[in-house]
């Protein structure tokens, strides 16, 4: 997967979470590739900030982190923070190297 430097206005902590790489960007906000303090890697999705003051928006983003903290098991990341409170919603996920999707179906 290709990953991409932080830009300027990027953040550079989350939460607990530092971080240190774009993995890429979509209609809904950015993921970074980011570790907690005992350096465990993370894929943090944050959400744009356009976004953020939409509530309906959150409402559905809360929804799928819900979701995500339901769901087990080996084919998927689990969850391992969120905080749907923030100024810009995030949730965190454990960080799973390889290709990207876009890169395995192109």
């Amino acid at each position: 997967m290709a990953m991409m430097r932080l830009r300027r206005e990027d953040p550079r902590l989350v939460g607990s979470f530092r971080l240190h790489r774009r993995l890429g960007a979509g209609g809904m906000g950015v993921v970074y590739l980011g570790s907690d303090r005992r350096g465990q890697r993370v894929a943090l999705k944050v959400i744009r900030p356009d976004l953020a003051e939409d509530q309906e928006f959150r409402s559905r983003f809360a929804r799928e982190v819900s979701a995500a903290r339901r769901i087990r098991g080996g084919c998927t990341a689990r969850l391992v923070a969120a905080d749907l409170e923030a100024d810009r919603p995030w949730f965190a996920t454990q960080y799973v190297p390889g290709p990207s999707l876009h890169d395995k179906v192109a």
